[in-house]
């Protein structure tokens, strides 16, 4: 079965996983398999006003749909092309007298598609909205509560003028969003800013160590491959964060996307014994490392306690003690040690203590790089942030030569077109030429830019949030 821009794929019955989606032809790293625009997609309620309703692009000055008073768009352009979506959430919104959570906005947009175009397939889709899977019957006492609530509000919403669904049709709406709503991203990608639903993307099954990576780029998403793809082979993505032990996984995916996972990396617990490492000489008891994974568990509760109140000194504090004792226990690979790293680089950062935050930086990265796919985009991401972190530590060389990684993955799991690639790209060109002066000129070097640094403001890093980097599905916790 293949429509239009979708002759690269086809769907087929995967085994013990229901429907899936394989290869028409070969692919290599970096190719665009498909590309999708949303069938529907809507901003998160708390960036209503920071984020355009077209393009979910994140702007300082937005203007402001002068009817409905809630949409804001980066420019007419925006605004114009948002109309056919907007028409009847405009009016809504007047008639409701408020505006109704991400959630029901998301149900309304679809079901007003589904009038304006019929339930069956649109064009350039393989799947219809009415075929997607809503896991209704798998919910939750709480779920099946916020169900009820969502539909209530919901039916007081929905215009008496448009076409009335069933209420069975608009639970499987809600279900859809539910398992099925993709995270988008602002145009960087750091920030996760809205919610969609793509069809195609839909029939895409999940693997703990994945041949292709989804990304958001430039309003749509982007299905690409991370290696080598046979034709008829199946094309898989990651629905959560591959550092984890495979028990801790495999319970996140059934108590967030309700199916047992089996692949490879689950059955076989592969990497398991990285993540729980221990140090080899002298070997600690089992009950230390017992002790120390409770410690470790306790401190990160307080971590994220103290980010939470913005005690960022506190946080450090806890985490440098952590670390400590964790030193004669944990190997280089465990994950409960890579948390405190990655979480203790990014608040010096913050903090503007470089120095310290690169050698942390670096010990997370050497971590990674035993633990993720090679052309993870979270690897990329995380390598690209700790190279950023040696640049303003002085450390040219270790900077330039994480930054030159960070770019080699991005290239494959974002392309050359995204606006974080571009900017890696500008860095690495920036970092070349003081590496070459440095080489040249160590004690010029380090002057030059001394002085630099002081004539312009340094580059602050961003605030550190409780939030993680945004997930592929947007799913409650």
């Amino acid at each position: 079965m293949t429509i239009g821009e979708m002759e690269n794929v086809e769907v087929f019955t995967a085994e013990g996983k229901g429907r899936g989606l394989k290869a028409t032809k070969e692919f290599c790293a970096a190719d665009i398999i498909f590309a999708e625009r949303a069938y529907s997609a809507v901003v998160f309620d708390s960036l209503v006003n920071v984020v355009c309703h077209t393009c979910f692009k994140r702007q300082e000055k937005l203007h402001r749909c002068g009817q409905c008073k809630f949409a804001h768009y980066c420019d007419r352009t925006c605004q114009k092309d948002a109309w056919l979506n907007h028409k009847n959430e405009c009016s809504a919104i007047k008639r409701y007298g408020k505006v109704p959570n991400e959630n029901i906005r998301l149900a309304a947009r679809i079901m007003w598609r589904v009038e304006r175009e019929g339930s069956g397939l649109t064009e350039g889709c393989l799947v219809s909205v009415d075929d997607l899977q809503n896991h209704v019957e798998h919910f939750g006492e709480e779920e099946q509560k916020e169900l009820r609530l969502d539909v209530d509000t919901f039916l007081q919403y929905w215009p008496p003028q448009n076409q009335q669904f069933s209420m069975q049709y608009i639970s499987h709406i809600f279900g859809v969003i539910n398992c099925n709503g993709f995270t988008l991203s602002d145009q960087r990608g750091l920030q996760a800013v809205g919610v969609g639903v793509f069809p195609n993307l839909a029939l895409v099954n999940h693997d703990c160590w994945p041949n292709c990576t989804v990304i958001f780029n430039n309003g749509k998403i982007e299905l690409r491959a991370l290696g080598k793809i046979s034709e008829g082979e199946e094309l898989t993505v990651s629905y959560i964060d591959f550092l984890n032990i495979s028990e801790e996984r495999k319970k996140q995916l059934k108590r967030q996307y309700y199916f047992d996972c089996t692949c490879e990396h689950c059955k076989k617990g592969l990497k398991d014994d990285l993540f729980l490492g221990v140090k080899d000489d002298p070997k600690p008891s089992q009950e230390v490392v017992k002790e120390m994974i409770q410690f470790s568990k306790d401190t990160l509760e307080k971590i994220d306690k103290a980010r939470s109140e913005g005690l960022y000194h506190e946080v450090v504090k806890l985490c440098r003690e952590c670390l400590q004792k964790q030193e004669p226990v944990f190997a280089d690979t465990n994950i409960y040690m890579l948390r405190l790293l990655s979480i203790v680089s990014e608040v010096l950062s913050y903090l503007q203590a470089f120095e310290e935050a690169s050698h942390y930086a670096r010990r997370m990265v050497d971590g990674y790089m035993k633990l993720y796919h090679p052309n993870n985009a979270q690897l990329g991401m995380a390598i690209m942030r700790a190279g950023l972190t040696n640049w303003h530590a002085g450390n040219i060389e270790v900077g330039h030569g994480m930054i030159c990684k960070a770019y080699a993955i991005l290239l494959v799991t974002h392309g050359p077109s995204h606006p974080i690639t571009k900017d890696l790209e500008a860095m690495r060109m920036q970092t070349e030429m003081e590496l070459r002066m440095f080489r040249q000129n160590e004690f010029m070097y380090h002057k030059m830019r001394e002085a630099a640094l002081n004539n312009q403001p340094m580059q602050v890093m961003a605030e550190p949030s409780n939030e993680p980097a945004p997930a592929l599905f947007h799913k409650k916790q």
